[in-house]
């Protein structure tokens, strides 16, 4: 991940000097592919295929390899976007939170997709985050091979840096087709991850809330 600015810490008093106080920058984030090569994914893919015995000679088979190779591309390719904050003016303490956020993942021990929600939500502090970053921050760490675990916990430590909460909460819930394909087939299972930070992690009320909200309780 490439950080343009470099991070500034946010003012931890909300109404000290907003007058006077210079904007904050917003945080660029930005991919780097490291060198995709869609040409050579192209010819990998195709022995791939070769290899399990699956032809490519075929008119419908022809361009497969192709296509594998781009959508794995865009598959771990995510969008760059501005982590936009704005200054917290009316000192709001109660929970953020946004429901449903699609998220879209491989499994980076078959490389097959898992597909499902997330629940985001934090407690602000001096800045309050524009609504839509949420979800880019999701779809960020999402595109790559991953685990769900891991998934969660990045995007719960991510914002807790680069924004200075009180407190962030992420819950996942998730089905992997690598359950439900293959091996085991447990078609229909979901598994469900989360993170609590702060004090949606140390306050029992805040923690309560987070949660029923989410329904992760329910």
């Amino acid at each position: 991940m490439t950080e343009h600015p470099p991070h500034v810490t946010a003012r931890t008093a909300l109404h000290d000097e907003e007058d006077t106080a210079p904007a904050r920058p917003a945080l660029r984030v930005v991919h780097e592919p490291g060198g995709v090569d869609l040409a050579a994914a192209e010819e990998a893919a195709c022995q791939f295929l070769n290899a399990l015995g699956i032809s490519t000679a075929s008119e419908s088979l022809r361009g497969t390899p192709g296509r594998m190779a781009r959508a794995y591309g865009e598959l771990f390719s995510p969008r760059p976007f501005d982590l936009t904050t704005f200054a917290n003016d009316e000192g709001y303490d109660e929970l953020v939170l946004a429901r449903r956020i699609p998220v879209r993942s491989v499994c980076e021990h078959h490389l097959l997709p898992f597909v499902g929600t997330a629940h985001v939500g934090y407690l602000p502090g001096a800045r309050i985050l524009g609504l839509s970053k949420l979800a880019r921050v999701v779809e960020y760490f999402a595109c790559r091979p991953q685990v769900q675990e891991r998934l969660t916990k990045q995007v719960a430590d991510w914002l807790q840096t680069h924004l200075e909460p009180k407190g962030v909460g992420v819950v996942i819930e998730a089905e992997h087709s690598c359950m439900t394909l293959r091996g085991v087939q447990a078609t229909g299972s979901t598994t469900m991850t989360s993170t609590l930070l702060g004090l949606l992690r140390s306050d029992a009320r805040s923690r309560s809330e987070f949660l029923a909200l989410t329904g992760a309780t329910s």
